[in-house]
This record gives C-alpha cells, sequence and structure tokens, in this order.
C-alpha cells in the first residue's frame, strides 16, 4: 500500500502527538489509516485525527495528505 505525502513539501515523514507531547512517528496509508513507522510500536493514547510533517511546518488531518 502506498504511503500519502505532505500536501505542503512532499515528503511521507510524519508524526503525532499524545497529551504528554511525546511524538510517535507514522507514515499515513492511501486508505486513510495512520500506522507507526517502526511496527512494534503502539499508536494507543496518540491522537491520530492530526499529524504533523518532519519536513515542514504543515500539521491537519490525516484527510488531506496528497497523493504522489
Amino acid at each position: 500500500m502506498r504511503k500519502l505525502v505532505c500536501p505542503q513539501c512532499k515528503i511521507a515523514a510524519m508524526y503525532v502527538k499524545n497529551e504528554q507531547g511525546e511524538r510517535l512517528l507514522v507514515y499515513v496509508l492511501e486508505n486513510g489509516e495512520v500506522v507507526p513507522k517502526y511496527p512494534e510500536a503502539s499508536t494507543e493514547g496518540f491522537d491520530l485525527t492530526e499529524v504533523y510533517c518532519l519536513g515542514c511546518s504543515w500539521h491537519g488531518s490525516p484527510k488531506r495528505l496528497a497523493k504522489r
């Protein structure tokens, strides 16, 4: 399955945050699923409704990401 990319800088590397401000590196698949970069990591407790780009200042809903 392909990864969606940032609409601004076109990279796939994203992260999500939890209530403590901790970050988890993720990718967003073309079906809209947010998956951790490292499969052993858990997304439990993280807000998956907003993703942050690692390459620029963009952040928003995973639905707003672009296809390559």
